[in-house]
Protein backbone atom coordinates (compact mmCIF):
# COMPACT_ATOMS: atom_id res chain seq x y z
CA UNK A 1 0.00 0.00 0.00
CA UNK A 2 0.91 3.29 -0.62
CA UNK A 3 1.18 6.46 1.25
CA UNK A 4 0.98 8.80 -1.90
CA UNK A 5 -2.70 10.52 -1.81
CA UNK A 6 -4.47 8.77 -5.21
CA UNK A 7 -4.25 11.64 -7.64
CA UNK A 8 -2.90 11.68 -11.44
CA UNK A 9 0.01 14.47 -10.39
CA UNK A 10 1.24 11.39 -8.06
CA UNK A 11 0.54 8.36 -10.68
CA UNK A 12 2.31 10.70 -13.32
CA UNK A 13 5.32 11.03 -10.87
CA UNK A 14 5.36 7.45 -9.48
CA UNK A 15 5.18 6.04 -13.00
CA UNK A 16 8.44 8.17 -13.66
CA UNK A 17 9.72 6.91 -10.52
CA UNK A 18 9.29 3.00 -12.19
CA UNK A 19 11.41 4.16 -15.13
CA UNK A 20 13.53 5.72 -13.69
CA UNK A 21 14.42 2.36 -11.43
CA UNK A 22 14.00 -0.05 -14.19
CA UNK A 23 16.84 2.09 -16.06
CA UNK A 24 18.88 1.90 -13.59
CA UNK A 25 18.34 -1.84 -12.71
CA UNK A 26 19.56 -1.89 -16.09
CA UNK A 27 22.31 0.25 -16.27
CA UNK A 28 23.62 -1.62 -12.72
CA UNK A 29 22.88 -4.98 -14.60
CA UNK A 30 24.96 -4.02 -17.60
CA UNK A 31 27.51 -2.62 -15.32
CA UNK A 32 27.87 -6.37 -13.50
CA UNK A 33 28.15 -8.22 -16.58
CA UNK A 34 31.12 -5.52 -17.66
CA UNK A 35 32.99 -5.65 -14.54
CA UNK A 36 32.54 -9.49 -14.14
CA UNK A 37 33.89 -9.93 -17.84
CA UNK A 38 37.00 -8.00 -16.87
CA UNK A 39 37.58 -9.70 -13.52
CA UNK A 40 37.44 -12.75 -15.23
CA UNK A 41 40.13 -11.73 -17.47
CA UNK A 42 42.26 -10.45 -14.74
CA UNK A 43 41.65 -13.95 -12.67
CA UNK A 44 42.99 -16.03 -15.47
CA UNK A 45 46.09 -13.49 -15.87
CA UNK A 46 46.97 -13.67 -12.08
CA UNK A 47 47.07 -17.62 -12.45
CA UNK A 48 49.01 -17.16 -15.81
CA UNK A 49 51.28 -15.19 -13.74
CA UNK A 50 51.01 -17.19 -10.37
CA UNK A 51 52.52 -20.12 -12.49
CA UNK A 52 55.29 -17.78 -13.97
CA UNK A 53 56.47 -16.35 -10.89
CA UNK A 54 56.53 -19.95 -9.33
CA UNK A 55 58.69 -21.07 -11.93
CA UNK A 56 60.97 -18.35 -11.78
CA UNK A 57 61.88 -18.49 -8.26
CA UNK A 58 62.47 -21.77 -8.55
CA UNK A 59 64.92 -21.09 -11.13
CA UNK A 60 66.61 -18.46 -9.44
CA UNK A 61 66.77 -19.70 -6.17
CA UNK A 62 68.45 -22.86 -7.94
CA UNK A 63 70.96 -20.33 -9.31
CA UNK A 64 71.92 -18.56 -6.40
CA UNK A 65 72.40 -22.48 -4.34
CA UNK A 66 74.74 -23.03 -7.40
CA UNK A 67 76.41 -19.58 -6.58
CA UNK A 68 76.57 -20.88 -2.91
CA UNK A 69 78.58 -23.58 -4.60
CA UNK A 70 80.67 -22.28 -6.19
CA UNK A 71 81.29 -18.77 -4.52
CA UNK A 72 80.54 -19.69 -0.78
CA UNK A 73 77.87 -17.28 0.88
CA UNK A 74 77.31 -13.75 -1.11
CA UNK A 75 75.90 -11.60 1.39
CA UNK A 76 78.21 -8.63 0.45
CA UNK A 77 77.09 -8.93 -3.25
CA UNK A 78 73.18 -8.93 -1.90
CA UNK A 79 73.44 -6.00 0.18
CA UNK A 80 74.95 -4.28 -2.50
CA UNK A 81 72.12 -4.37 -4.46
CA UNK A 82 70.02 -1.25 -4.80
CA UNK A 83 66.40 -1.58 -3.68
CA UNK A 84 64.10 -0.51 -6.52
CA UNK A 85 62.85 2.62 -6.59
CA UNK A 86 60.90 2.62 -10.08
CA UNK A 87 57.98 1.17 -9.33
CA UNK A 88 55.23 3.63 -11.16
CA UNK A 89 52.06 3.36 -10.26
CA UNK A 90 48.75 4.84 -11.90
CA UNK A 91 45.48 3.86 -12.70
CA UNK A 92 42.46 3.33 -14.97
CA UNK A 93 38.50 3.30 -15.11
CA UNK A 94 36.44 0.85 -15.93
CA UNK A 95 32.80 1.61 -14.96
CA UNK A 96 34.01 3.84 -12.74
CA UNK A 97 36.19 1.53 -10.93
CA UNK A 98 39.43 2.58 -10.24
CA UNK A 99 42.22 0.11 -11.31
CA UNK A 100 45.75 0.07 -10.62
CA UNK A 101 48.31 -0.38 -13.03
CA UNK A 102 51.35 -0.73 -11.66
CA UNK A 103 55.17 -0.51 -14.00
CA UNK A 104 58.32 -0.62 -13.48
CA UNK A 105 60.54 1.99 -14.89
CA UNK A 106 62.72 0.51 -17.99
CA UNK A 107 66.63 0.73 -17.54
CA UNK A 108 69.77 -1.24 -18.71
CA UNK A 109 70.36 -4.05 -16.50
CA UNK A 110 73.52 -3.61 -15.14
CA UNK A 111 74.84 -5.81 -12.24
CA UNK A 112 76.19 -3.62 -9.51
CA UNK A 113 79.10 -6.41 -8.20
CA UNK A 114 82.61 -6.61 -9.80
CA UNK A 115 83.13 -8.88 -12.61
CA UNK A 116 86.14 -9.83 -10.87
CA UNK A 117 84.88 -11.64 -7.86
CA UNK A 118 81.95 -13.21 -9.69
CA UNK A 119 81.02 -16.07 -12.28
CA UNK A 120 78.46 -16.90 -15.18
CA UNK A 121 75.83 -18.54 -11.86
CA UNK A 122 75.96 -15.32 -10.27
CA UNK A 123 74.63 -13.60 -13.42
CA UNK A 124 72.14 -16.03 -14.02
CA UNK A 125 70.91 -15.64 -10.75
CA UNK A 126 70.70 -11.54 -10.95
CA UNK A 127 68.91 -12.27 -14.29
CA UNK A 128 66.52 -14.33 -12.91
CA UNK A 129 65.45 -12.76 -9.36
CA UNK A 130 65.26 -9.45 -11.90
CA UNK A 131 62.66 -11.16 -13.92
CA UNK A 132 60.90 -12.41 -10.92
CA UNK A 133 60.88 -8.41 -9.41
CA UNK A 134 58.69 -7.70 -12.49
CA UNK A 135 56.72 -10.58 -12.59
CA UNK A 136 55.85 -10.07 -8.69
CA UNK A 137 54.79 -6.11 -9.49
CA UNK A 138 52.85 -7.01 -12.68
CA UNK A 139 51.08 -9.66 -10.23
CA UNK A 140 50.18 -6.93 -7.51
CA UNK A 141 48.68 -5.04 -10.12
CA UNK A 142 46.30 -7.88 -10.93
CA UNK A 143 45.38 -9.28 -7.69
CA UNK A 144 44.61 -5.63 -6.49
CA UNK A 145 42.59 -5.12 -9.92
CA UNK A 146 40.64 -8.60 -8.96
CA UNK A 147 40.18 -7.57 -5.28
CA UNK A 148 38.59 -4.62 -6.35
CA UNK A 149 36.73 -5.43 -8.89
CA UNK A 150 35.39 -8.75 -6.76
CA UNK A 151 34.32 -5.65 -4.59
CA UNK A 152 32.43 -3.14 -6.88
CA UNK A 153 30.31 -6.44 -8.50
CA UNK A 154 29.20 -7.37 -5.02
CA UNK A 155 28.31 -3.56 -4.08
CA UNK A 156 26.56 -3.86 -7.88
CA UNK A 157 24.99 -6.49 -7.35
CA UNK A 158 23.52 -5.67 -3.95
CA UNK A 159 21.98 -2.27 -5.44
CA UNK A 160 20.58 -4.04 -8.58
CA UNK A 161 18.58 -6.58 -6.33
CA UNK A 162 17.43 -3.86 -4.17
CA UNK A 163 16.25 -2.04 -7.11
CA UNK A 164 14.66 -5.65 -8.77
CA UNK A 165 13.43 -6.85 -5.55
CA UNK A 166 12.57 -3.62 -3.28
CA UNK A 167 12.03 -0.26 -5.68
CA UNK A 168 10.99 -1.46 -8.50
CA UNK A 169 7.74 -3.83 -6.92
CA UNK A 170 7.42 -1.07 -4.69
CA UNK A 171 6.81 1.63 -7.19
CA UNK A 172 4.79 -0.66 -8.93
CA UNK A 173 2.16 -1.42 -6.45
CA UNK A 174 1.94 2.70 -5.97
CA UNK A 175 1.22 2.83 -9.40
CA UNK A 176 -1.68 -0.15 -9.14
CA UNK A 177 -2.91 1.31 -6.51
CA UNK A 178 -3.16 4.86 -7.70
CA UNK A 179 -4.88 4.01 -11.11
CA UNK A 180 -6.95 1.14 -9.33
CA UNK A 181 -8.45 4.29 -6.65
CA UNK A 182 -8.61 6.60 -9.71
CA UNK A 183 -10.67 3.94 -11.74
CA UNK A 184 -13.18 3.98 -8.90
CA UNK A 185 -13.16 7.19 -8.70
CA UNK A 186 -14.19 7.84 -12.01
CA UNK A 187 -16.21 5.35 -12.04
CA UNK A 188 -18.26 6.54 -8.80
CA UNK A 189 -17.87 10.44 -10.99
CA UNK A 190 -19.95 8.76 -13.81
CA UNK A 191 -22.59 7.08 -11.73
CA UNK A 192 -23.03 10.18 -9.95
CA UNK A 193 -23.62 11.90 -13.38
CA UNK A 194 -26.34 9.23 -14.30
CA UNK A 195 -27.87 9.44 -11.14
CA UNK A 196 -28.42 13.32 -11.56
CA UNK A 197 -29.04 13.15 -15.11
CA UNK A 198 -31.47 10.44 -14.52
CA UNK A 199 -33.51 13.19 -11.61
CA UNK A 200 -32.99 15.54 -13.82
CA UNK A 201 -34.69 14.18 -16.37
CA UNK A 202 -37.69 12.53 -14.51
CA UNK A 203 -38.60 15.48 -12.83
CA UNK A 204 -41.47 17.43 -14.30
CA UNK A 205 -40.87 20.87 -15.62
CA UNK A 206 -42.45 23.65 -13.82
CA UNK A 207 -44.68 25.84 -15.74
CA UNK A 208 -44.00 29.75 -15.95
Amino acid sequence: MTDEFPTRGNLLKIKKSLALAKTGYDLMDRKRNILARELMRYVEAANTLRDKITAIYAEAFAALQKVNITMGVIDNVAQGIPIEKGLDISYRSVMGVELPVVRIKKHRIMPKYSLRGSNSQLDLAFLKFNKAKELTASLSEVENCVYRLAIAIRRTKKRANALKNIIIPNFEISSKFIAEALEEKDREEFSRLKVIKFEKNRSPEKPY
